[in-house]
């Protein structure tokens, strides 16, 4: 084939991809001079990328296989806007080599490898066997083409276990599964086909064995057409959960000087072995003494800004100058590492709920200013909605510093200071990750986070003394700027009055916790908070997001959202919501069933995993859902026998939709 079209100079990039790293591609494109042009679903019409692009293609409806990966269409939309070239991002198309080469036979440059170095590195089996002949160290696995149940098993008993099941194809934790015992082995390997076959179209499994209290290590690679190859430090990502990353750092707190370089000439080595081209990722395993290859990542990584942080490059920059066909601006030896950086996904989910994706409208987007070393990527701003179809990562905050411990100060006290209402996030969990001990030590592996769940996700905190006394303030500041908005009158002003005192009555609730009531004084004289026996002088002045409230002469800052009679206040305390109670009465509350089996999420019935009629016991598996690309089994919420299934596999159900009925035993505690 012609290779006169991989690599040439373009003016106008087609970015196939959405949320964040759309954003992150447009951003360093218009700085090089480039038109951008953004593809988006129906879903996505009013999404930041599309907002920030110079042109913008719809594609199809919100299921990704009709929008964001369908081929033809995105062909079509580099047509239609005269795109020469086509950034694909992470995920979606980025790691399909027939997409790649569908971009060249349109001759369109594709910013990224080749298809021939994809299916090389892009297959986990294939990529081994490769990394086996080059003498790269790899984990005991099978990685062979026969995929039948009993071969799989032959080859996990021979192995040894725990074993890991996972897909060959894809990566990001799905269609992956660890297997202590034989027994697990036949009904993992079933859903993790499954779970692959969705994700990726590629049901093919391996097998590998399972690294007991693993580090995972990475390293960044690019190469340029001409020859060049350069490995750009490493990163650790150690701190995952369901084998999808939620903290990486670069570089490696576990390396010393002599094992990082070991390290990184193991990953020239393996991107070296496909003569590589463009910006990759060669992945590896630890277990504290040596590494092991797990598989390259033929593209971008979304943790590539804390590489960009330590080395002063901009690797999108990089890939598309490798795009243009020129040479890579350094020599090996000129890539210098200079501090410390560590990145946090910010995710729509609730880590209370098992991390259950969250989605809605994002009615408040506060996030702290990109100065002192804190660099925010974004896909989402104030208003935008948050849909079930695609991947619910908001946005990544990553802080730079001389040191580790400053770095790991600087992201904490900037995911102290962020508010995102409208949606839940795992902002707080991160923040507790942050902040755990162990975390701070270096003392952690793979497995980290599901051990320290109950540490990480602790109940909500009651509000004390300020956050009531912060919550009167929250409601009286919005009644007084809404005063002033409409009348300059002093007698519009909250607490000015010519003569005498009233008082002011306010109860707030948490959750199902009794009322907490608070008094305010207020008129000719200071203001003051009652809260039982104690009067505590009170002023507050506004400021954007919330307000200062002073109490007994200190000053506190407080960001608030009011939204009806639902508060959020921050103080230096945390984050609480507090209901207030209606003063005029009519209040009913609602006692939502723990026990409906509902979808959580819109999503697809992928298996029914229980018969009609079944004795269950508490926990045991109704049926399982597809929601956001991961599995979710809908489990029995008391022992009990199983009435109904109102749905079956195939079927689409919306958020809400009671899926199945259990009939509780009698026993039931």
């Amino acid at each position: 084939m012609d290779r006169s079209n991989l690599y040439r100079r373009f003016r106008t990039l087609l970015i196939a991809n959405r949320g964040e790293i759309a954003c992150r591609v447009i951003r360093t494109a218009r700085a090089m001079g480039l038109r951008t042009v953004a593809v988006y679903s129906e879903a996505d019409r009013d999404a930041m990328h599309v907002a920030l692009a110079d042109e913008a293609v719809l594609l199809g409806p919100a299921r990704a296989r009709d929008s964001y990966l369908n081929v033809e269409r995105l062909i079509e939309a580099a047509r239609k806007t005269g795109a020469e070239g086509v950034h694909p991002g992470y995920g979606f198309l980025s790691e399909n080599a027939e997409f790649a080469r569908a971009c060249l036979d349109a001759g369109l440059v594709f910013v990224g490898p080749t298809a021939g170095m994809m299916t090389a590195m892009g297959s986990k089996s294939g990529s081994k066997a490769l990394m086996e002949k080059a003498g790269v160290p790899l984990v005991p696995g099978y990685h062979g083409a026969a995929q039948d149940e009993a071969t799989l098993a032959k080859a996990a008993e021979k192995i040894g276990f725990p074993v890991l099941v996972k897909a060959s194809a894809g990566g990001g934790g799905r269609g992956m599964r660890i297997v202590r015992s034989s027994a697990e082995l036949g009904p993992a390997i079933v859903s993790a086909k499954r779970e692959a076959k969705a994700a990726f179209g590629d049901d093919t499994m391996l097998i590998e064995k399972y690294v007991d209290n693993p580090r995972h290590i990475e390293v960044q690679v690019i190469g340029d057409r001409h020859g060049n190859l350069l490995s750009l430090f490493e990163r650790e990502c150690t701190l995952q959960r369901r084998h999808q990353k939620v903290i990486e750092e670069a570089p490696s707190p576990t390396l010393n000087a002599s094992q990082r370089e070991t390290v990184c000439a193991a990953a020239r080595k393996a991107a070296g072995a496909v003569n590589y081209v463009g910006a990759g990722t060669i992945e590896f395993v630890s277990d504290g003494k040596d590494v092991f290859f797990i598989e390259m990542n033929t593209r971008l990584q979304v943790e590539h800004p804390v590489t960009e942080l330590i080395t002063g490059i901009d690797l999108v920059e990089w890939q598309l100058r490798v795009a243009f066909g020129e040479e890579l601006p350094l020599k090996q030896d000129e890539i210098r590492l200079n501090g410390h950086a560590i990145e946090a996904r910010v995710y729509a989910e609730n880590p209370t709920k098992n991390f259950m994706p969250s989605v809605g409208r994002i009615s408040t987007w506060r996030l702290p200013a990109e100065t002192g070393g804190l660099r925010i990527d974004a896909g989402y701003r104030e208003g935008d909605g948050v849909s079930p179809y695609y991947d619910a990562m908001l946005a990544k905050m990553i802080a730079w510093a001389p040191t580790r411990d400053v770095a790991i100060e600087r992201l904490n006290r900037g995911l102290e200071d962020c508010d995102v209402r409208g949606v839940v996030t795992n902002i707080p969990f991160l923040s507790a990750l942050m902040t755990h001990p162990k975390v701070r030590a270096n003392a952690i592996d793979t497995g980290f986070i599901e051990r320290e769940l109950a540490v990480l996700t602790p109940a909500a905190t009651a509000p004390g003394e300020l956050e009531l006394c912060a919550a009167v303030a929250a409601i009286v500041n919005d009644e007084r700027q809404a005063a002033q908005a409409a009348a300059s009158s002093p007698w519009q002003t909250f607490g000015w009055m010519p003569v005498g005192r009233r008082q002011r009555s306010f109860a707030f609730r948490v959750g199902h916790r009794p009322e907490q009531k608070i008094a305010l004084n207020y008129g000719s004289g200071p203001s003051t908070l009652v809260i039982g026996e104690r009067e505590l002088a009170f002023a507050i002045s506004s400021r954007d997001g919330g307000f200062d409230l002073t109490l007994d002469g200190v000053k506190s800052q407080v960001a608030a959202v009011i939204d009806g009679h639902e508060l959020y206040l921050r103080t230096r305390n945390g984050r609480f919501d507090l209901h207030w109670v209606d003063p005029f009465g009519g209040e009913s509350e609602e006692h939502v069933g723990e026990d409906k089996i509902a979808a959580p999420l819109p999503g697809t019935v992928v298996a029914v995993l229980a018969e009609e009629g079944a004795k269950l016991e508490k926990g045991a598996p109704i049926l399982t859902l597809e929601v956001m690309k991961m599995e979710q089994t809908l489990r029995a919420p008391f022992a009990g026998v199983l009435k109904a299934i109102k749905c079956k596999v195939g079927d689409i159900v919306q958020e809400g939709v009671e899926l199945a009925v259990v009939e509780p035993s009698g026993e039931q505690e």
